[in-house]
């Protein structure tokens, strides 16, 4: 993004040496432009030379420079020649007074303007520079007969605008209830309720939810709550046999889990379901099955469970056949919800250990203890935030502050990604203003900042006194 600074026109026409401020003798200038982009400065102007005299043998040099305090640059310079020491130079092959940068002009054959354009390497010390225009008169044998200067204006880069940012601290868990969940498909032969690890791939669905147990168990800052079971049924049987099957595989697993943990026995809880209809609805829907929608609709009807599935049997056969053989098997499943609880961190050392470690263990609360320490923008204080959100990805206030932090590092396009998830608070709504106003956008960022004002942001109204002051952003 390129930044402008635009030196007003100082006054034209002569100005004697005596004058602190203007342009030199003999000389206006118009349009003075100095616009800073990226590594380079332009310097660009209009030199009125029509009230310039110089006799026939002397010369005058005008040199643009950039100075503050001890450091300054000369721009090149525009010379104007008398008659006699133009042709000096010409006839003995010299370059005239500053070199081949310089532009030269005989003074019967000057302009009356010249636009003057020079890019510069940029430097930090030119913001504040002034810019000067010097006049150096010299007679024969270059002898210094007299200087002069003029000042043009100042360059300043204009003060960043970045609208102060309002975060906001999570609500404290007073306790820290987690849990995990997942589905095993666990194969019992026809008929039976006795698991044998042995049997199909019941070595890997039972891996599957000793390992979800074991993510947690060993971890010394976590204490499981609660492991609960549920198991169903596919619907090909007659319901009350289903039943009996769904209790009955349920409690064996419950037996295999506790064969493995020392739980108490209040931590395993079962329950049952003996025909998963809803899982049959999914599949069916989700299905390019042929008679898709009446299938649908039988399965949603009202009929007994038994007759329900006796109608689609007998009306849809192929259709029914499809399903038995790719759909039933994945309804004999036993869901498994893993509770725990975290103990809470009060010690920011601690909380920035396990932060690299179990960030999941901590609350939004914890990591907004955490980033405090650290700068805003800053690399510690922007990966707090993304590690907050990675944690809580659906939560408005991790979204929020999260996109507070990419703002603040001039990442407005993650900014914008989070600020969709962040809801409709009236920080949120603020957050969207000084959007805007980092794209600057500054008609919405006003919409918003006047509806987070009504909704009692109070540093909406100090923001919108800044735009009305006319700040402008900076973006780097």
């Amino acid at each position: 993004m390129k930044r402008f600074i635009l030196i007003t026109v100082l006054t034209t026409g002569l100005a004697s040496a005596s004058q602190a401020q203007g342009t030199v003798d003999g000389v206006s200038v118009d349009g003075v432009k100095l616009e800073h982009s990226g590594q380079y400065m332009s310097v660009d102007m209009t030199l009125g030379l029509s009230g310039l005299r110089v006799d026939g043998n002397r010369a005058v040099l005008l040199t643009p420079r950039l100075v503050n305090g001890t450091d300054s640059l000369e721009l090149p310079s525009v010379g104007i020649y008398g008659r006699r020491r133009y042709y000096f130079y010409v006839r003995n092959g010299e370059s005239m007074l500053t070199g081949k940068d310089e532009m030269s002009y005989k003074a019967s054959d000057k302009p009356e303007n010249i636009i003057y354009n020079k890019v510069l390497p940029y430097q930090e010390w030119m913001n504040g520079a002034e810019l000067t225009l010097h006049r150096s008169d010299y007679g024969c044998c270059n002898t210094l007969l007299a200087e002069q200067t003029g000042t043009l204006g100042d360059f300043t880069e204009a003060v960043a605008f970045f609208p102060e940012l309002v975060y906001v601290r999570p609500a404290a868990e007073i306790v820290k209830s987690r849990s995990l969940e997942g589905s095993a498909f666990i194969d019992f032969p026809v008929n039976q309720t006795v698991i044998n690890p042995e049997y199909r791939r019941n070595t890997i669905e039972l891996g599957k939810i000793q390992a979800t147990i074991d993510s947690v168990r060993n971890d010394r800052d976590v204490t499981i709550t609660q492991v609960w079971l549920k198991g169903f049924a596919s619907p090909e049987s007659p319901y009350e046999h289903n039943r009996e099957l769904a209790i009955g595989r349920t409690e064996a697993l419950k037996r295999y889990i506790r064969q493995l943990y020392s739980f108490n026995d209040n931590v395993i809880v079962t329950d049952y379901e003996p025909e998963d209809w809803a899982g049959l609805r999914r599949y069916v829907e989700q299905s390019n099955i042929d008679h898709r929608k009446e299938i649908l609709a039988l399965i949603d009807c009202d009929r007994e469970p038994d007759a329900k599935e006796w109608k689609i049997k007998s009306t849809y056969p192929e259709e029914y056949r499809f399903l038995l053989q790719n759909c039933y098997p994945s309804l004999r499943h036993t869901d498994y919800r893993i509770a725990y609880t975290i103990r809470g961190y009060s010690d920011v050392d601690e909380i920035e250990r396990i932060m690299h470690t179990r960030p999941q263990n901590l609350s939004l609360n914890e990591f907004n203890l955490v980033a405090q320490e650290y700068e805003p923008g800053s690399d510690k204080f922007t990966e707090v935030y993304e590690t907050a959100v990675r944690m809580y990805p659906t939560d408005e206030t991790a979204n929020l502050n999260a996109a507070n932090a990419a703002m603040r590092r001039g990442d407005n396009a993650l900014a914008e990604r989070y600020l969709a998830k962040a809801g409709n608070s009236p920080e949120a709504v603020y957050a969207r203003g000084a959007l805007a106003i980092r794209n600057e956008d500054y008609d919405t960022a006003r919409r918003y900042l006047e509806r987070a004002k009504r909704m009692g942001v109070a540093q909406a109204k100090t923001t919108l006194e800044q735009l009305a002051q006319g700040k402008r952003i900076n973006n780097k």
